[in-house]
């Protein structure tokens, strides 16, 4: 049996289409101009991205990439003061954070320069460069939130290093420096009287880091944590 050209259906449908096309065709008209300056600030917008990207973005971070070579050599040699200020030929982490804050080398300088603070005891500003810093990395991200709860510590500000040292400990949980935060943030604790939750960090090592270094002889702090709750 044959289908039904004329099905009204299907010219209902032809009809709709129609209209529809035409309701288009007539917005596309009456805003032409509105549209095609939008398209325009579009096109305008990506060439200026892919500008700056590659004429100042890509230039900046490799000479900002350049310029920190020289001081992470002085903060491997020990030399700290020198890896902040600089020298007659090189800047420093701090001239580098200031010229080049927004690069990837920028950024990393105020990890550098916060541990580089810490180890000659100005801790306050150690403190205000790694809070400053920020990565994607696990491993540096721990690392400076434990740096940072080591400065605390030395300016006598403990719970704040509690606070830091946990929050490292979450971080990219591992056998190797996990326990070593939640060690220090139970001394933290046991400092400021919380013997329960120093308690709690040192079984949290016993339980979930049991090969670990510090799980070795973490009886001994679960033992006198204990004791100080009586």
């Amino acid at each position: 049996m044959s289908k039904n050209k004329n099905n009204p259906e299907t010219a209902d449908n032809f009809e709709n289409l129609e209209e529809a096309l035409s309701k288009t065709e007539q917005y596309i008209e009456k805003n032409q101009k509105k549209l095609t300056s939008i398209a325009f600030a579009v096109i305008l917008v990506a060439v200026a991205i892919f500008a700056y990207q590659k004429y100042y973005k890509t230039p900046l971070e490799e000479k900002a990439q350049n310029q920190l070579f020289q001081a992470q050599r002085y903060f491997e040699q020990d030399s700290f003061k020198l890896a902040l200020n600089g020298d007659e030929n090189y800047p420093g982490f701090l001239e580098i954070v200031d010229e080049f804050g927004s690069t990837a080398a920028g950024n990393l300088s105020k990890y550098y320069a916060g541990i580089s603070y810490l180890r000659i005891g100005e801790y306050q500003n150690a403190i205000d460069n790694l809070k400053s810093f920020s990565s994607d990395d696990f491993l540096l991200s721990s690392l400076a939130k434990a740096a940072a709860g080591d400065a605390f510590m030395e300016l006598g500000e403990n719970a704040k290093a509690a606070s830091n040292y946990m929050d490292a400990s979450t971080i990219n949980a591992n056998d190797f420096t996990t326990p070593i935060y939640l060690q220090k943030a139970g001394l933290a604790y046991e400092m400021m009287g919380e013997y329960k939750k120093a308690l709690s960090a040192y079984e949290k090592i016993e339980k979930d880091f049991a090969k670990s270094a510090e799980a070795r002889d973490i009886e001994k702090y679960i033992t006198r944590a204990k004791a100080m709750m009586k």
